[in-house]
């Protein structure tokens, strides 16, 4: 297999599977799907494999749950065998989890060549992991496919010689509208009944569900924005527990917020396509609101997606009550942002970047 796709968690199988599609348009089929198993229950890994049309992975690697240094030697360990029976010619890592920092490090020990696609975003917090893992990994990669051009700016602030660096786009967009384009031909899956207002929550990062003070604020700003709009929420497993430990999820219950189990990519892009406002921690979400000109808000104090601020209809909230209903009151008074697709973001990314591959193969 002369190049590896790297995937562990559901937004990575968004983002390699526009990737695999332009490989097979080309008739590229010399590649290898690794499944690092960093999601790995059915609705978190194999439902997503479904929906997004991907092969099964030609190696599972069943790291599953841990500490983050756990799951990373687990990943290293796991990865390099697969890399030494395979002797690939260039490994692709996407995004920004433990398995895209865990591959690129044993990837670059083996001499190998280093693609990270969605390169260069920077949020300048070092307390989120996901931080860590992007500077790391565009510091040993080879080729570096950018989403949007602060990425641009930020690796040559950091030392990528301009020949390393690509503008391609944004393949999250590519599969959002790859999977529109499939619900718009199907019949019966529409909005299902929800013909009303109504905003969507998701929850799931540990500055947000994990300290009880935090929790409550926002909790109490959901409560309050739903005596006016319903809320739905499905709930991450892990926010959940934590909901039930801060005593928390009776006060949601009472409300007018519909909490609900996680949802597969398809169904909840049924959701939330239809929604007046999404209120999130997803750095995914923060761009495909973006491209469909729905209003984000986004409860962090930063975004490693500046772009979805400057030109999309993203507003960083922060994760204080006063401040979420704030911004709410402003979307409510005057209306939403006056937003742009921001550049590149065509669908066309995944072509971009595989172009770019094969050349330097």
């Amino acid at each position: 297999m002369n190049i590896l796709l790297v995937s562990g968690a559901r937004p990575n199988f968004m983002k390699i599977a526009p990737i695999v599609r332009a490989l097979g348009k080309v008739k590229y089929d010399n590649i290898g799907i690794i499944h690092t198993g960093q999601h790995y229950d059915y609705l978190m890994s194999k439902v997503f494999f479904e929906e997004l049309e991907l092969p099964e992975p030609n190696y599972f690697l069943n790291v599953g749950s841990g500490s983050h240094a756990e799951q990373t030697g687990k990943v290293m360990i796991e990865f390099e065998k697969v890399c030494l029976q395979e002797n690939p010619s260039v490994i692709v890592v996407v995004g920004d989890v433990n398995s895209t920092l865990a591959c690129s490090i044993v990837a670059k020990k083996l001499n190998k060549q280093v693609a990270h696609v969605e390169a260069g975003l920077r949020s300048r917090d070092m307390s989120m992991p996901e931080e860590i893992n992007r500077i790391v990994t565009d510091s040993i990669s080879d080729l570096l496919f950018v989403s949007e051009k602060s990425g641009m700016a930020n690796l040559r602030d950091e030392g990528k010689r301009d020949d390393q660096i690509y503008f391609t786009g944004n393949v999250m967009i590519d599969t959002l509208y790859f999977q529109l384009e499939k619900l718009q031909k199907e019949t019966g899956r529409g909005k299902e009944g929800l013909n009303k207002k109504y905003g969507v929550v998701t929850l799931h990062r540990p500055s947000n569900v994990d300290n009880k003070e935090t929790f409550g604020e926002i909790s109490d700003a959901l409560i309050e924005i739903s005596r006016e709009m319903d809320i739905i929420f499905p709930v991450h497993p892990r926010t959940r527990k934590n909901l039930e430990i801060f005593g928390l999820l009776e006060r949601l219950k009472s409300s007018h917020i519909e909490l609900m189990p996680p949802l597969s990519y398809m169904d909840f892009l049924k959701l939330w396509k239809d929604a007046q406002i999404v209120l999130t921690d997803s750095g995914g979400l923060q761009e495909e609101t973006t491209a469909l000109g729905i209003p984000c808000f986004t409860l962090r104090d930063n975004t490693e997606r500046p772009i979805t601020v400057s030109e999309g209809t993203n507003v960083l909230v922060g994760n204080k009550k006063e401040a979420i209903l704030h911004a709410y009151g402003m979307y409510r008074n005057n209306g939403q942002k006056h937003p742009r697709v921001p550049e590149l973001w065509d669908g066309k990314a995944a072509e971009r970047i595989v172009n770019i591959l094969l050349r330097n193969l």
